[in-house]
């Protein structure tokens, strides 16, 4: 064993997917918002020769933030952070998703980076649903990027009447968590360490499950039907492309941003899901 910690947030299968890859040899703190999920992704990954404490912790709250950061250094020096926690659209209201998905990320990457070992690493999991939105003004890409994090909530593209429904919400989110890991990685650097984003399409996971068994599980089903891959992704395949970015491999790799869905974003424009013609 080393003295060296990782930070996973979010207690699912693909954070599970890359602590598999990253955290063999370290000791691991793994926080979500339900401990009970938080202890039995711990006793799956114990049982299976890692080191993994579970930690109840909540991503919209900075104290929260703090609390699981103070903790893991007391486990050792941070080397890696896994960012795998979210609320899906179908799973929370406007403002929660903001809270968790966006608010809650940028604070993460920010303390984090304060921390951060020399030659660490991090990836947070972003979404393909990003890619999908249109573009924004470069005042506002900026403004996402490089606003203080206790403001960003404030932006005017975040506000009610700016927002149509959970799924812009998220796209909105998502737009951000790119933004901040390229505005983090300028500070992460000056520490020698690197942070990146993974944007997953559609990964058979509970989450995912949700969204099949929600108000717009038709539209998940079809874009995975009309993918080149024809099929949904798995958790080990996010985790075989995070191990490459954050291994030596990924050494020359900091503030991207890598796009893993079967090619749904590419049929979204340029195939058979381009809006115009699906049914």
């Amino acid at each position: 064993m080393t003295n060296e910690a990782v930070l996973w947030t979010g207690a699912g299968q693909i954070g599970m997917a890359i602590a598999r890859r990253v955290g063999y040899g370290k000791k691991i703190l793994v926080g979500d918002k339900s401990i009970a999920n938080a202890n039995a992704i711990a006793k799956i990954m114990n049982e299976a020769g890692f080191d993994v404490e579970p930690y109840e912790m909540d991503l919209s709250s900075r104290e929260s933030i703090l609390g699981i950061i103070a903790r893991a250094q007391e486990l050792g020096e941070i080397t890696t952070l896994i960012n795998a926690a979210g609320v899906s659209p179908s799973q929370a209201p406007i403002e929660t998703i903001l809270k968790v998905d966006l608010y809650g990320t940028a604070v993460l990457l920010e303390e984090v980076g304060k921390v951060i070992a020399p030659g660490g690493v991090g990836v947070t999991i972003s979404s393909q649903s990003g890619k999908r939105m249109p573009q924004l003004t470069p005042e506002e890409d900026r403004a996402l990027a490089c606003t203080p994090t206790e403001e960003l909530l404030d932006l005017p593209l975040l506000q009610p009447e700016n927002v149509r429904d959970t799924l812009h919400a998220y796209q909105l989110a998502k737009r951000c968590n790119e933004k901040r890991v390229m505005f983090e990685a300028c500070r992460w650097g000056e520490k020698g360490a690197r942070i990146n984003s993974i944007s997953p399409g559609i990964i058979v996971t509970p989450l995912a499950i949700d969204e099949f068994n929600g108000p717009r599980g038709d539209f998940y089903k079809n874009m995975f039907a009309k993918c080149p891959a024809g099929r949904p992704g798995t958790a080990d395949e996010v985790g075989a492309l995070a191990e490459l970015v954050m291994g030596p491999q990924g050494a020359f790799i900091s503030g991207s941003d890598f796009l893993i869905d079967g090619g749904a974003t590419a049929s979204y424009y340029y195939g058979p899901l381009q809006p115009e013609k699906q049914e």
